[in-house]
């Protein structure tokens, strides 16, 4: 709900209508980002209201969408794509496929939907107005017309464009996407579904105002990809909350290695695992932590079929888990297998001290190139992976002001207050160019 709809607005201040999506049982980067986002704004004085899409959202830190009830739930987008009798649903029946609880069940078996089902689904909801499910959309405009009207609508990225016209025309409200990391899951659709995806992207992003970019490698790939004009694409790093994380009082002996990201391949954990096994260096330890389903486990094990019995595996940390697994590492290594659209572990690594090796692909380059946080190495290929690992690992001095460095990055440019301040500036823009 809003929380200060009563409070008397001025020029200074905005009503903002944020649309999240959840994964209902895991840590997510775009909730973490967006979740992050919307408490700064709060804490500066503004009027916010988080709406979750999908599936409930799961963050490291109270939700900001607490109260707010699940619209467009993943259920009945599926029962709605797959059987006509269901887009015509009562409100008593839509409301038990929005519990949290059966979402969260359902979210467990996300994995078993077919290629197929999920490309003509993605299809569907960028069509907006005439997609299989406008029933659901016309619920959520329904339930946030009970709400004070917003200044300005934020989506958490551009597979939800196809709501953007829509929303426009009830609320006439300029309405403002980040761009974070869509271009992986269209990317991942079969054809014909990847390029009619691709396409209706683009033409559902007309009607949308602004962009943010969650960097300058996304933003410039994006804008080619939308054809969107450079002027309506703007940059702000995402940020952390620092001081939730400290500097350990002395490095790790044994050295540690450490992985904190989705256990998937395209995370590239089986390309860090081939490196470890290359790195020859007696006594150097492996912790591996983050996310994991239900879909992950057989890779999982795979992995650990292959390493040694005291390599450590740490399932869905918490905050204080986080904290605490950083603070014992001596070097962080996510090696993707694609171009990252920022990648927030990096900078958690950072707020820790801790020094990173990436491959040098997405937005690892400029992060890296700005701050001096790490090192960069060929992408895909194990053994670089490892020479690179080993010049941090053979060097403490120059792992420890890398890690500084990062730190300090973090301090300045990567925290939760500089990228509030930078979105407030530009969300009382676009609301008063409106």
């Amino acid at each position: 709900m809003f929380t200060r709809s009563a409070r008397r607005k001025t020029d200074n201040t905005v009503r903002i209508l944020q649309l999240t999506p959840g994964t209902g049982n895991y840590y997510c980067g775009s909730c973490l980002r967006d979740n992050a986002l919307m408490r700064g704004l709060r804490a500066r004085g503004h009027d916010v209201l988080m709406i979750p899409l999908y599936l409930p959202h799961i963050t490291d830190e109270p939700s900001e969408s607490a109260g707010v009830p699940i619209f467009l739930s993943g259920i009945s987008v599926f029962l709605e794509q797959k059987y006509p009798a269901f887009r015509h649903m009562p409100d008593w029946l839509d409301r038990l496929f929005s519990s949290p609880a059966l979402l969260r069940l359902a979210a467990k078996f996300a994995g078993m939907t077919s290629a197929r089902d999920l490309g003509e689904t993605t299809i569907s909801m960028l069509m907006g107005a005439e997609s299989r499910q406008a029933g659901e959309v016309e619920r959520l405009i329904a339930w946030a017309r009970t709400q004070p009207r917003p200044d300005v609508i934020c989506l958490s990225n551009s597979l939800l464009s196809g709501l953007a016209r829509r929303l426009k025309e009830e609320f006439h409200a300029p309405i403002v996407c980040t761009l974070q990391g869509e271009d992986c899951f269209l990317d991942g659709l079969q054809e014909p579904y990847r390029r009619e995806s691709w396409n209706l992207s683009a033409q559902r992003c007309a009607d949308i105002d602004h962009f943010i970019a969650v960097s300058h490698y996304h933003g410039e790939m994006m804008s080619r990809r939308l054809s969107l004009r450079v002027e309506r694409v703007t940059v702000v790093y995402p940020g952390i909350e620092f001081e939730e994380f400290q500097i350990a009082k002395a490095p790790p002996d044994p050295p540690v290695i450490g992985y904190l990201a989705h256990m998937h391949p395209s995370k590239g954990l089986g390309t860090l695992v081939d490196a470890f096994l290359q790195l020859d260096m007696p006594g150097v330890r492996l912790r591996v932590a983050g996310t994991t389903t239900g879909q992950d486990e057989s890779f999982v094990r795979s992995l650990q079929q292959r390493l040694p019995r005291d390599v450590e595996f740490h399932r869905n940390l918490d905050i204080e888990g986080k904290r605490n697994f950083l603070s014992g590492l001596s070097v962080l290594s996510v090696p993707t297998a694609y171009g990252e659209a920022l990648g927030l572990y990096v900078l958690e690594s950072w707020a820790a001290g801790v020094p990173v090796v990436q491959p040098r692909h997405g937005a690892f380059p400029e992060l890296i190139e700005q701050t001096g946080g790490g090192l960069l190495c060929e992408p895909g290929n194990p053994a670089a992976l490892a020479a690179a690992l080993r010049q941090v690992l053979h060097n403490p001095a120059a792992a420890r002001r890398m890690g500084e460095a990062g730190r300090q990055a973090v301090l300045g440019d990567f925290n939760i207050d500089a990228m509030t301040r930078k979105i407030e500036t530009l969300l009382l823009e676009v609301t008063h160019a409106a």
